[in-house]
C-alpha cells in the first residue's frame, strides 16, 4: 500500500492543494486512494470527499487513543491502495502549541508513515535546507521522508532541488508551480467549503494535470510503499440500524465527524438527514435528534424564515426527544442569532441567550469537559476531551458542564444538559469515546419505546 502523510513547517505551505490533488491523481492512476486528515478540522475532509466521492476521515490524538488511531485507519484503510494524511499546522505543533502531542509528527509516528514535506520557497533558498535539517533533528525520528516545493516555478525547482537533495540527503519529488486554481478560498473559520467553490471539480483536476507532469512518480510510489494494516482481531460489531435518528445536515450545519456518525451507527442507529434550511418537520420517526455546528450565522435569516423546522425542533427537545447539539447546532436552539449580515434573527427558542459575533475566536482549541451530574451522554465525574472553534458567543452559555485547558489548567462552566439534552459550544468526537454514542442511542431507544406505549 503507498501511504504519505503531508505535512509543512507551518500553516500556509500548500498542504490541503497538495493533498488534493495527490489524491486526484492517484484515483487517475487506479489505485483507488482513501484520504485522512490529522486533527479537529472539518472542512479539509470536504474538499477530500469532493475528490473522492467518498468519505474523509479525521484523526486525533487528543480526542481518541492511540489504538483508537490505529483502529480507524485500518478501518479506513481497507480495501484501498493508497492513503493519503493531510497534516496540520506545521509538523510538531500540537497540544496548545508548545507540545508535540497530537501533531502532524506525533500521527506520523504513531502509524508509521513516512512524512513529504512541503515547502514554500518564498523569500529563501539555502535557509530552507537549514530549517529542515533543524526539523529532522528536532526529534530522534522526524519520519521526513522526502520533500515537495510548493507554488514553485519549474526554474526556480531545478535550483532548488539539487541544493536541497545535496544539503539535507533528501530525495526532492517535484514541485507545483503558482496556480490560480490552487488559490482556496478563506473566511472566518478557514478556507470556504468545498460546497461553496463551484468550480472546484475542475481546479483541482487542473492541478492534479500539473502533478503528474512535476511530481516523481517512481520514487513517489517506491518511497511510500509500505504494508497494509490488518483489521484489528477484535473488530467491533455493528448492531442492526434500527433507532431512527434526525441528523441536520446542510449549508448550515455541515460539521459533523464522519468518525461520530459511523459510531452512532455501529450503536444501531439509523442516520435520518434533514435539511433546517429547506424541510419544514423533522424526519418521520425520528427519536432522536443530532444538531452539529456548521455555518448558522451565514444562514441565519433563511433558517428564521423556516419557522416551521424551528418550531418541530423545539417540540422535539421540549417533549424529551434525546438531543445532541454541538456549536452552530447549540446556537440554533437559542432565542436569537446574529447573522454575517448584522441583523438578528430568531431561532427555535429551546435555551436562553442570544448569539453574536466577536472580534476573535473564542475559547480556541482543545478541552476537557466533566460532568458533575449524570445526564443524557456524561455520567458524574466523567472526564471527556474535546474541541472548540467559534466566533460567535452567547449571552448564556450554560453552567452544567466544567471544561478544564489540558496544559493551563484554566476553567470555566457551560453547557445546558439533562437526561435527554447536551447542548453546548464543544464538539465531542464519539469514535474516541464511544460510550457516548451508546448512551445517545440507548436513550433515543428508550424514548421510541415510550411514544409508541402512548
Amino acid at each position: 500500500m503507498v501511504e504519505w502523510m503531508v505535512a509543512a513547517p507551518a500553516s500556509g505551505g500548500g498542504k490541503t492543494v497538495l493533498a488534493c490533488a495527490l489524491l486526484q491523481a492517484l484515483k487517475g492512476r487506479g489505485l483507488s486512494p482513501c484520504a485522512f486528515k490529522c486533527g479537529p478540522d472539518y472542512i479539509d475532509p470536504m474538499f477530500h470527499r469532493a475528490v473522492l466521492g467518498v468519505e474523509s476521515h479525521n484523526l486525533d490524538l487528543f480526542l481518541s487513543d492511540e489504538a483508537a488511531v490505529r483502529r480507524l485507519y485500518a478501518r479506513g484503510c481497507a480495501g484501498h491502495g493508497a492513503a493519503v494524511i493531510e497534516g496540520a499546522m506545521g509538523l510538531y505543533d500540537g497540544l496548545g502549541g508548545v507540545t508535540d502531542r497530537a501533531s502532524a509528527w506525533h500521527m506520523a509516528s504513531t502509524l508509521g508513515l513516512p512524512i513529504l514535506l512541503c515547502l514554500r520557497p518564498k523569500g529563501s533558498s539555502l535557509t530552507l535546507a537549514a530549517q529542515v535539517k533543524g526539523l529532522r533533528a528536532f526529534r530522534q525520528d522526524s519520519r521526513i521522508t522526502a520533500l515537495f516545493l510548493t507554488d514553485c516555478s519549474a526554474m526556480l525547482h531545478k535550483t532548488l532541488a539539487s541544493m536541497l537533495e545535496r544539503e539535507t540527503g533528501l530525495p526532492v519529488l517535484g514541485h507545483l508551480p503558482h496556480m490560480e486554481a490552487a488559490a482556496l478560498e478563506s473566511r472566518h473559520l478557514g478556507l470556504r467549503t468545498a460546497g461553496e467553490i463551484a468550480d472546484l471539480a475542475a481546479r483541482l483536476r487542473a492541478v492534479a494535470a500539473a502533478l503528474e507532469e512535476t511530481l516523481d512518480w517512481s520514487r513517489f510510489l517506491a518511497l511510500g510503499c509500505g504494508p497494509a494494516h490488518p483489521m484489528p482481531e477484535h473488530a467491533e460489531e455493528t448492531e442492526t440500524p434500527c433507532v431512527p435518528i434526525a441528523v441536520a445536515q446542510d449549508e448550515a450545519f455541515c460539521f459533523a465527524y464522519a468518525e461520530s456518525l459511523e459510531a452512532l451507527r455501529r450503536c444501531g442507529a439509523q442516520l435520518l438527514p434533514f435539511r433546517p434550511l429547506e424541510d419544514r418537520a423533522l424526519p418521520k420517526g425520528a427519536c432522536g435528534l443530532y444538531l452539529p455546528g456548521g455555518y448558522p450565522e451565514l444562514h441565519a435569516r433563511a433558517l428564521a424564515e423556516n419557522e416551521a423546522c424551528r418550531r418541530a425542533v423545539a417540540a422535539a427537545v421540549a417533549g424529551g426527544m434525546p438531543t445532541v447539539a454541538e456549536c452552530g447546532g447549540f446556537l440554533y436552539l437559542g432565542q436569537e442569532l446574529q447573522g454575517t449580515d448584522g441583523m438578528w434573527y430568531p431561532m427555535a427558542g429551546v435555551l436562553p441567550g442570544k448569539a453574536k459575533r466577536k472580534e476573535r475566536l473564542v475559547r480556541f482549541g482543545y478541552a476537557h469537559l466533566v460532568a458533575e451530574g449524570d445526564s443524557l451522554l456524561l455520567r458524574a465525574g466523567e472526564r471527556v476531551p474535546v474541541h472548540e472553534f467559534h466566533y460567535w458567543d452567547s449571552t448564556e452559555n450554560g453552567v452544567d458542564l466544567r471544561a478544564e485547558k489540558p496544559l493551563t489548567g484554566r476553567t470555566w462552566h457551560c453547557g445546558f444538559v439533562t437526561n435527554t439534552l447536551y447542548a453546548a459550544f464543544p464538539h465531542l468526537y464519539f469514535a474516541g469515546r464511544p460510550a457516548l454514542a451508546q448512551r445517545f442511542v440507548a436513550a433515543a431507544r428508550r424514548y421510541s419505546a415510550k411514544e409508541k406505549s402512548i
